[in-house]
């Protein structure tokens, strides 16, 4: 059975080489001449692969993962090379809008004109989003890439000697004749615990879907024909006559391969019992990662992105949409270092020394008023405070009052002073 969805993949493969015209296969200047390591031809070699036959790669954000898979001789694909993420920005869950720095979550497609050798990013290549689907869905975004230069903003970026290679695989997957090679783009791997422990994530329907896909090439480790209808991915489906997939309209009638829906059955079967089991357990595993929070979540990092690019000072982080609707704002506040932040910020200091000037003129103004107001007012006797009084007291008075106001003196003492004072 597999052996037959193996022959159908070889004949997918085939199908899709036809018409590879002399004109797309000049859009691939290469740039990176590299040749892949005596390491990895020998391990190409015992899997049964040549260094041209067709790649596919697949990306799992949790897990920080890139894997390139090559075909072999009968069909199937395996790994032949996996890479950790450099960087991707944005949480688990897919791109809504431009700006809202999420890296794509889908089936894309890259074909030789998404290649680019002169990428200020090393190396790099569009993964084609938006697809039908993220179209018909209203999302929005583009220049989304995988590239070189350790350095993301909504891309999945490597190092630039991870680049290379995974650049000199798909080289060589062109110049074998493939047309176009597919790119599935996962939260994570799609098991029965990580989906248990994502149950109740916003994006889990979304993430349900794309595990149709996820499950095809897992049981047939063969890339799954993608469509788009009913705003939805369908896989694998072929249809009679003159039928067409409408990314926006009612899916037409289709069928799937026998050997593939007996399959798909089982290995469903076993992953129910697989996802009860981890759901009971859930809380004991590891907590799910943040993801984003729907198009809500996507539009105010959109408006942050936005001000930041005008040079605005903005959180450093981007806001974060919390379960209860709540926005988290990080308090350290910067400015991206640009041409457009500098100007921004020279625009700022101008306002704010303007308007210092300003205060320092009004609070001039106001006191000149005041001084004149207070040379201008009339002298009057009863404006003149009265003088305090003067008390004069004689010797024995003072003697009186020291005894009054401040403890009794012994009698000589008075005596005493008595006599000084009257020459005694």
């Amino acid at each position: 059975m597999i052996a037959n969805v193996a022959r159908a993949g070889l004949l997918m493969t085939a199908l899709a080489l036809v018409g590879c015209s002399e004109s797309s296969m000049n859009d691939f200047s290469p740039k990176a001449h590299k040749a892949l390591s005596a390491e990895l031809a020998a391990e190409m070699k015992a899997k049964g692969m040549s260094r041209t036959s067709p790649i596919l790669a697949r990306v799992f954000k949790e897990e920080g993962k890139v894997e390139i898979w090559k075909q072999k001789t009968d069909g199937r694909y395996a790994v032949i090379a996996a890479y950790d993420i450099c960087k991707w920005s944005g949480k688990l869950g897919p791109k809504f809008t431009e700006g809202d720095r999420q890296a794509p979550e889908g089936f894309y497609t890259v074909r030789p004109g998404q290649m680019n050798p002169n990428s200020q990013y090393h190396l790099s290549f569009n993964i084609g989003y938006p697809n039908a689907y993220d179209k018909v869905n209203g999302r929005t975004g583009s220049n989304l890439m995988v590239h070189g230069a350790c350095s993301s903003s909504g891309c999945y970026s490597m190092t630039d000697d991870q680049m290379d290679q995974i650049y000199t695989f798909a080289r060589d997957a062109f110049d074998g004749g493939q047309r176009e090679f597919q790119i599935q783009a996962f939260p994570f791997r799609m098991t029965a615990a990580n989906m248990a422990r994502y149950r109740k994530d916003p994006n889990y329907a979304f993430w349900k879907m794309l595990k149709e896909g996820y499950d095809h090439f897992e049981i047939t480790k063969v890339p799954p024909k993608v469509d788009v209808c009913e705003k939805r991915y369908v896989f694998n489906r072929e249809v009679s006559g003159d039928a067409k997939f409408d990314a926006a309209g009612a899916c037409p009638a289709s069928t799937q391969p026998a050997s593939l829906v007996t399959a798909y059955q089982s290995y469903q079967k076993k992953y129910d019992a697989a996802f009860t089991s981890a759901s009971a357990v859930w809380s004991r595993s590891a907590a799910p990662a943040p993801s984003i929070a729907g198009i809500k979540e996507a539009s105010l990092v959109s408006e942050w992105t936005k001000k930041r690019a005008r040079g605005e000072r903005v959180p450093l982080d981007p806001p974060s949409l919390n379960g209860d609707g709540t926005v988290t704002v990080t308090e350290r506040m910067g400015r991206i270092d640009s041409a457009a932040g500098r100007r921004m910020a020279a625009l700022e200091a101008k306002e704010e020394a303007k308007k210092k000037a300003a205060e320092e003129k009004a609070r001039a103004v106001a006191e000149a008023k005041a001084a004149k107001a207070i040379a201008a007012a009339p002298v009057t006797t009863a404006s003149i405070p009265a003088p305090a009084p003067v008390i004069v007291q004689t010797p024995q008075q003072e003697v009186v009052q020291e005894a009054r106001g401040f403890g009794l003196p012994s009698a000589d003492a008075v005596k005493k002073r008595l006599l000084g004072m009257f020459g005694g």
